[in-house]
């Protein structure tokens, strides 16, 4: 299947069966656009009722910190930062590097243990 009979069995289908693919598709579906996603305010109130409910300040976490420790996490356990990078969505590789704070001793310790 091509393209065009891709896109032209998608409109065959019922408004609802195509409600119900999108919803599928999308992570965080927005209250106010039944075929969109959330915006990023309404997923940075969603993460603070998250981190109050749990009993936590909310002024110490948010939708960046988060981000930013995931990739932390991330790197720190597979010291693969062009994964990090892809994740992140940083066009270059340097944004990525002072993204993560990586220094020249962490650099040298992964060029180290990667053979070639």
């Amino acid at each position: 299947m091509d393209e065009n009979q891709a896109l032209a069995a998608f409109a065959a289908i019922s408004n609802q069966t195509r409600l119900r693919i999108v919803r599928m598709l999308v992570v965080f579906p927005s209250r106010n656009d039944y075929m969109g996603h959330m915006s990023t305010r309404q997923y940075a109130r969603l993460v603070r009722e998250w981190i109050v409910g749990i009993g936590l300040q909310a002024e110490d976490y948010g939708t960046h910190s988060l981000r930013r420790t995931k990739a932390s996490i991330i790197y720190n356990a597979t010291g693969n930062l062009r994964a990090v990078q892809i994740l992140l969505g940083h066009a270059k590789i340097e944004s990525t590097v002072r993204y993560l704070g990586v220094d020249v001793e962490d650099a040298l310790e992964l060029s180290e243990r990667t053979e070639v």
